[in-house]
């Protein structure tokens, strides 16, 4: 017997207050427990309104519809840093430049874990080290603004994944870094959710490098999916012509073949 799905949506509509037409439009999609989906699509196309949607991160105006059902034991529905953690596309505004890197490493461990705030501190460092900051014990110290962009989003990361998060959505967190320093972001992503049990939603324009990271692919376009499945099978025989768009649009001598990446 098939395992019920980490998540099911269901006709999923999102309105913005004073928007004339919905960021998302009827949207149905499962996501599996330990898998890692991509969802993809142009700038516009509703990716970040779901990413927020499921976390419970948009604002109270906004009007929505549809069911959203999590399979997460005891725990009806997520709660936000606790049963899910989030990366933002830009660490420089998601840290806070008052708060030392250890603060704010330690802060979900003390809300959601109960520890004390000795404790807190002992496990940010453990998990600076785990996503691979030089020094991190003199780094609990150290503040955003000290820090590259690759380093903060590094520091952004340990703090998602403080309270031990069962998903992990990462809201383009690659796309305001460099290409080497995307790559090791990437890899670093890929080896946290694989180490820890995490399920990993990655949201991205950057077809690429979903096909580096992911299991599933979901194609938005207009706030509408318009194909999920298996990465593999997407890459290689998209059926819709707006991914087939996509998928060719990065076919070129500058970019490796896609399709050899997730064989």
């Amino acid at each position: 017997m098939s395992q019920a799905p980490l998540c099911r949506i269901e006709n999923l509509s999102v309105t913005y207050a004073g928007a004339t037409q919905p960021a998302l439009k009827d949207l149905s999609l499962s996501l599996a427990a330990n898998r890692r989906l991509a969802i993809i699509g142009e700038s516009g196309s509703g990716k970040s309104t779901l990413a927020k949607r499921l976390a419970g991160l948009l604002p109270r105006s906004v009007k929505s519809s549809g069911t959203i059902t999590w399979n997460l034991g005891p725990a009806k529905t997520p709660r936000p840093g606790r049963d899910i953690g989030y990366v933002f596309q830009d660490p420089g505004a998601s840290l806070n430049p008052v708060l030392t890197v250890g603060e704010q490493v330690a802060e979900a461990a003390v809300r959601h874990l109960g520890l004390s705030w000795k404790q807190a501190t002992a496990h940010a460092r453990d998990l600076l080290e785990q996503v691979q900051l030089p020094h991190p014990s003199s780094l609990l110290k150290a503040y955003p603004h000290q820090l590259s962009g690759g380093q903060r989003q590094r520091v952004a990361i340990a703090a998602a994944i403080s309270a031990r998060p069962k998903i992990l959505i990462a809201d383009e967190a690659t796309s305001a870094l460099d290409t080497i320093t995307q790559g090791a972001i990437a890899r670093l992503l890929d080896r946290l959710v694989r180490e820890n049990g995490m399920t990993l939603i990655f949201i991205t324009h950057d077809i690429a490098l979903a096909s580096s990271l992911a299991d599933d692919i979901a194609v938005l376009k207009s706030g509408r999916l318009v194909e999920a499945g298996q990465a593999s099978r997407i890459l290689s025989n998209p059926t819709d012509a707006y991914t087939r768009t996509l998928i060719a649009a990065h076919l070129d001598l500058s970019t490796p073949s896609l399709i050899e990446s997730v064989r």
